[in-house]
């Protein structure tokens, strides 16, 4: 039977927009399909269901396969707050949940981002495989919300996306 084991990423970013609009990015297909997990060229669903319970799911298509992203929300509290679980079933049945907080600021909003990453460990590794394994996979993480929050940011200052993909 295999350990799972997690690592916690924090990110902050700051948005010159009111609230509303980038927790509507999160929720909204429209613009989900813009920037999280995807992008409108290679977008091929993006579709939620915007309360407790509700599932939400993405399918990106890029170098001949179809990549699904998909989870359930959990928590919900416009335009503060919302906590969903994350997976990516064809690399893992481990399900990550993440929470964004987002306050008003001087200049527009502040988005506090923790996603916490559930790392499969194999029997036999050592407590360096696992803190290899765990770093590897928050540095990975973190690069790609790194991408994915630059157009975010783009998005909801600009209203569109220079990027393609």
């Amino acid at each position: 039977m295999d350990n799972i084991s997690t690592t916690s990423l924090k990110m902050k970013r700051e948005f010159n927009v009111k609230p509303e609009r980038v927790f509507d990015a999160w929720l909204n297909p429209e613009m989900m399909k813009k920037w999280l997990f995807t992008l409108e060229g290679t977008n091929k669903v993006a579709q939620n269901n915007p309360q407790v319970g509700g599932t939400w799911e993405i399918v990106d298509h890029r170098g001949g396969k179809d990549y699904r992203a998909l989870g359930e929300y959990l928590e919900i509290d416009p335009p503060n707050k919302l906590v969903f679980t994350f997976k990516m079933p064809q690399f893992s049945e481990l399900e990550d949940t993440i929470t964004v907080e987002i306050t008003e600021s001087a200049a527009g909003c502040e988005m506090i981002f923790t996603h916490l990453i559930h790392v499969d460990s194999e029997e036999n590794w050592t407590k360096t495989d696992l803190e290899k394994a765990l770093g590897e996979s928050h540095d990975q993480t973190e690069h790609g919300w790194n991408l994915m929050f630059m157009g975010l940011k783009e998005l909801v200052e600009t209203g569109k996306m220079s990027y393609k993909g």
